[in-house]
């Protein structure tokens, strides 16, 4: 009867390819009578070939079948590969295993679709900061309707990890400071990219990265140490991880850090305890690149000793490193690992493949037709435009200069308002760095008729010994050419063109690479030849807009003090010029709000809204310093912006707080609403927030906790009273034994514009 069972197995994957080549797809045997058939014909090697994840190298098309890596794949040492684009490529790659392998088995295609894969949203702190989970989910959906559509199906994204650390150069890829709001963009990212059905031919399969921690290294340096209390790690910084597992997510990366002593990668309380037991994720789980062999570094022992320690704690593919690959025979029969844990690791990746629907159609996402409507379509391309002006964060506009006006001469300056590579932002990797529109293009496409347009470069990115040390562009350097004038010469060209301007843009800030992986900076604030530039441009007496560029919080205290006009665009992705332009002249009027704190300078950090607070607490606002209370002599404790911080061209007022009753049972839900008016002269959206403070609890609670928030549309003159509802679930927390709870008592509800909203009215929690 086995023999029979393997015969039909194999008569059925055989069909299943012929039928796929003609774009049809036959009917397999049930999951896990298919996965066990055929677990049972795999080698050794095979097994451990479906946890090999390497690299696409240098494939291209034409040399599949000839490449050092086909070899391994007619061998059935690879499961997967990454980094691999085009469907001409990844079909070719993909008839290598299934016409030349032994057992046919498909391979899975990986690509970091982070914010979008030819139409680019952008970058992930900017998409958060327009708090809006629905049309954040439709990023994810696009991504993933052009990713499948040229072959690839499978993401590393979405990135949860929580950050405090602006220093930190991959909080760029993030959503900010905050628990609440980063489980909720996890779940919209998750929702967006797999759309409930793995099987359909858009699905696209998400990891949720970096498990865990990753995001609070020492010092912001990459890569560097994390240690923290498991108190900490259940409340703040684990949420968002489990709202992705909760939303179904298929996979999920370990980090490169170390959690209590053990890196990520062979921690077997958070791979299995933690992630399998605690939050049951029946997914698989892949390494970071190089993730194995990098625990010889942290002191685990020699490859071999590393990948059976990733295995036995619960590590199922490794990228790159090729240490099960390598060692992990030699473990099994030295009894360091089992069959079973093998056995285990290969289940999880079939599963995968198979729920992906990769056994019935290898080829699948393998549709040149398809790829050619899909993909940077003009319609993804009008969705950009919109995210991309809905993420944009105005931070000042004392004097109003925004909107401007569409007439005039306006005049740019900086090395970015033409600059297309750096327009998506870090890890665009499928994008096309030529297709960008610029600043410069996206003002002329739009009020070049009306405004006459003219531009001085006036500085470059960095002085020319830091700009030796730093790439400024790596993906694309024809796109960024350093201007190799004096500092001088290049402002006396951008004094000429002010002198015949009515205002003044300065288009200043980081480049794409000065943020994102391996990126951290000790300093945070403008590089000195762009802020002389700003004060040689001040000097003209001329209005001066700021449009700002960054990956990360900066420290901007000078150019607050001196500029009445800023605007952070962040990376804006494909559509950055005419979304900036749609924003700079009022037809968007800015919504964006801050998800993670700004400092005054970089001592103040790590610097957050939901802080605990001490003993000695210092009480006032004001930046005067108190002696014996907790506080700096030389800056205020206070940010200079805080979490959920944005303005709007219009003004919003807040009324009538009110709760519909001041005690709430363990079962009960109380309704929390106020009043919002816009009071201003245009018409425009406002983030409503809700913060929670549990005034006493069993172990100490932070001062303010996000629980809730709306986006709201407003005519002027208009008024909406918002309201939200609260149930003992908002109140729960992980107490000193790490049990959920929520413990009867006082409560203090806030709700305003952002995380300094002192709007309140009592709750009391009773049994």
């Amino acid at each position: 009867m086995r023999l029979k069972n393997h015969i039909v197995i194999l008569a059925l994957l055989s069909v299943s390819v012929i039928f796929a080549q003609k774009k049809k797809t036959v009917a397999i045997a049930p999951k896990n009578q298919f996965i066990s058939e055929l677990l049972s014909r795999m080698t050794l090697d095979e097994k451990l070939g479906q946890l090999n994840l390497p690299t696409s190298g240098d494939i291209t098309t034409g040399q599949a079948g000839s490449s050092d890596i086909a070899k391994k794949i007619k061998e059935g040492k690879v499961g997967g590969l990454f980094n691999i684009k085009s469907v001409s490529r990844i079909k070719e790659v993909q008839k290598v295993a299934i016409e030349q392998s032994r057992l046919k088995i498909p391979l899975i295609f990986a690509m970091d679709v982070i914010h979008g894969y030819e139409t680019i949203f952008p970058i992930p702190l900017g998409l958060s900061s327009s708090w809006d989970m629905p049309m954040i989910q439709q990023t994810a959906r696009i991504a993933a309707n052009e990713a499948t559509a040229d072959g690839i199906n499978w993401t590393f994204s979405p990135m949860v990890d929580l950050s405090r650390e602006p220093r930190w150069g991959r909080v760029s890829e993030g959503s900010g400071e905050d628990t609440y709001l980063g489980s909720q963009i996890a779940k919209a990212m998750v929702n967006g990219y797999q759309n409930n059905d793995l099987k359909a031919k858009n699905s696209l399969l998400a990891c949720v990265k970096h498990f865990a921690l990753y995001g609070a290294p020492e010092a912001g340096r990459d890569y560097n140490t994390v240690d923290m209390s498991r108190v900490r790690m259940y409340n703040e910084y684990f949420p968002p991880y489990k709202a992705a597992v909760d939303a179904g997510v298929g996979t999920a990366m370990a980090s490169f850090n170390e959690v209590d002593g053990i890196p990520a990668t062979g921690n077997k309380w958070l791979m299995t305890d933690v992630l399998r037991n605690q939050w049951k994720f029946n997914g698989f789980v892949v390494t970071d690149y190089t993730g194995i062999p990098e625990m010889i570094e942290h002191g685990m022992g020699d490859l071999q000793n590393c990948s059976s320690l990733a295995l036995k704690a619960g590590i199922d593919m490794d990228m790159v490193g090729e240490g099960f690959l390598s060692t992990l025979k030699k473990s099994l029969e030295e009894g360091k690992i089992s069959m079973s844990d093998i056995d285990t690791a290969v289940t999880r990746i079939l599963a995968a493949k198979y729920d992906l629907g990769l056994f019935e159609n290898p080829y699948k996402n393998c549709d040149i037709d398809l790829a050619k409507k899909e993909i940077f379509s003009k319609e993804n391309r009008d969705f950009a435009r919109k995210v991309a002006a809905e993420s944009m964060v105005l931070l000042k506009n004392d004097k109003n200069i925004l909107p401007l006006k569409k007439s005039g001469t306006i005049a740019l300056f900086g090395p970015l308002f033409d600059n297309k590579a750096n327009m998506p932002g870090t890890w665009s990797v499928a994008a096309n760095f030529d297709k960008p529109i610029t600043i410069l293009e996206g003002l002329k496409s739009t009020v070049g008729k009306s405004v006459n347009i003219l531009s001085a470069r006036g500085c470059n990115f960095l002085s020319t010994a830091a700009e030796e040390k730093i790439n400024i562009n790596p993906h694309n350097p024809k796109s960024y050419v350093r201007d190799n004038r004096t500092d001088e010469e290049l402002i006396a060209e951008a004094l000429e063109v002010a002198k015949k301007s009515d205002v003044l843009i300065a288009v200043l800030g980081e480049g794409a690479e000065m943020n994102g992986e391996c990126s951290s900076r000790s300093s945070i604030e403008l590089p000195l030849v762009q802020k002389r530039l700003l004060d040689e441009l001040l000097k003209t007496g001329k209005p001066v807009v700021l449009v700002l560029f960054t990956g990360r919080p900066l420290v901007l205290v000078e150019e607050d003090k001196k500029l009445s006009t800023i605007l952070n665009v962040w990376f804006p992705g494909s559509e950055a010029g005419l979304a900036i332009s749609d924003v700079l002249f009022g037809d968007v009027n800015p919504s964006g709000k801050l998800t993670a704190t700004w400092p005054r300078n970089v001592g103040q950090i790590p610097i957050y809204y939901n802080h605990k607070n001490t003993g000695r607490p210092l009480n006032n606002k004001e930046g005067k310093f108190q002696k014996f209370l907790s506080n700096y002599l030389d800056v205020p404790n206070e940010p200079l912006y805080p979490f959920g911080y944005g303005l709007s061209y219009t003004n919003f007022e807040y009324s009538n707080l009110k709760t519909s009753s001041s005690k709430m049972n363990f079962s009960e839900k109380v309704s929390i609403s106020v009043d919002v008016l816009n009071s201003g002269n245009y018409d425009g959206k406002e983030i409503v927030q809700l913060y929670i403070r549990d005034v006493v609890g069993s172990i100490t609670r932070p001062m303010k906790e996000l629980k809730g928030f709306k986006k709201i549309f407003l005519k002027k003159g208009e008024k909406q009273t918002v309201t939200f509802e609260i149930s003992v679930e908002d109140l729960k927390f992980y107490n000193s034994d790490l049990q959920f709870v929520a413990e009867e008592g006082q409560f203090e509800i806030f709700i305003g514009k952002d995380s300094d909203a002192t709007n309140k009215i009592n709750l009391e929690l009773v049994k």
